[in-house]
């Protein structure tokens, strides 16, 4: 168990500093209407979103080793906590500020997943029934419909439902990771888990960089959380055999709850535009209010008695007479 929490922990630490750069990258990328080959080409042109992505592969290499040993919802926990080692390091490379709320949900994080790893047993199966891996496929083949639909919206609800299924997308990949069957290669390429897992890692970035260029980070952020985190830790207690230690559930539960809480706390944090480097948009200047024309001679607004008309710029005017 040991190992197991060392590689989630550094995983986490991997996932914070890779959302810093990966964010600022997706922003920087021009504005996609649809899921086209034109962005993914501006991402990979990004070494913001390419040093993210680095990080991402590394946390997620360094969390099978996880997946595979602790339950599901201990490591579901850990690796989403990231946004606590996201707002440290936005604060330590990038001089952002942090606020009384950050550090409650920072401290949030830090006691939930005390309580969560003292309240952990052992994992569960393993393995499970075929049509278990066949349903993960089916999953991703969803998610991936459901985003190319998605991807031609704009406004905060398409960058929600994007967000969330960019979760479910990392949920299916923590899955298929935990019940994929590695007896030997041939068995890798022949196990729908594992096509799960390529194509659920795939689009779940994808779904995550298009959330980003309609919506807050905040929104965004939130609705993943939800479904990549409730999700696997669900189905490995129901499915897969997951528990918590005897006479700890409650710990587990509440240290659960409680690091969840606090990471949506943090999801505000990417919110301002400038604690990702990109510079506030230019404020035009109002419009000067209209003025006498300098260049006319101002008249009487009612022509008195003796005035006489005065017609040289063409229009009908009174001019008052001196006597």
């Amino acid at each position: 168990m040991l190992l197991g929490l060392t590689t989630a922990l550094v995983a986490t630490v991997c996932f914070g500093f890779g959302s810093v750069f990966q964010a600022g990258g997706a922003r920087e990328a021009p504005h996609a209407d649809r899921v086209r080959v034109g962005l993914l080409a501006a991402l990979l042109r990004s070494w913001r979103f390419l040093l993210g992505t680095g990080l991402d592969i590394a946390g997620f290499a360094l969390s099978v080793v996880a997946l595979r040993t602790l339950p599901l919802f201990l490591v579901q926990a850990v690796t989403n906590a990231s946004l606590a080692v996201t707002a440290l390091a936005a604060a330590r490379l990038l001089g952002a500020r942090l606020h009384r709320a950050d550090l409650l949900g920072i401290a949030a994080v830090v006691v939930g997943l005390t309580l969560l790893a003292l309240g952990s047993g052992h994992a569960g199966r393993d393995h499970a029934p075929a049509a278990f891996h066949w349903a993960l496929l089916a999953t991703t083949g969803v998610m991936l419909l459901l985003t190319f639909l998605l991807a031609r919206r704009s406004g905060n609800a398409a960058a929600v439902g994007l967000g969330l299924l960019a979760g479910v997308g990392f949920g299916v990949t923590s899955l298929a990771v935990r019940v994929l069957d590695v007896a030997g290669p041939l068995d890798v390429f022949t196990d729908p888990a594992a096509y799960g897992l390529a194509l659920g890692g795939l689009g779940g970035y994808l779904a995550y960089a298009l959330a980003l260029q309609r919506g807050t980070v905040t929104a965004v952020t939130a609705a993943g959380t939800v479904s990549e985190t409730f999700g696997p830790a669900l189905v490995g207690v129901v499915a897969l055999g997951d528990t918590a230690r005897p006479g700890y559930a409650w710990c587990a539960l509440t240290g659960f709850v409680v690091a969840v809480g606090g990471t949506f706390v943090l999801s505000r944090f990417g919110e301002v535009d400038s604690e990702l480097g990109v510079p506030p948009a230019p404020v035009p200047p109002a419009p000067a209010p209209p003025g006498p024309d300098p260049g006319r001679v101002a008249r009487a607004a009612r022509p008195c008695k003796g005035d006489l008309p005065d017609k040289s710029d063409g229009e009908v005017r009174t001019e008052r007479q001196v006597p």
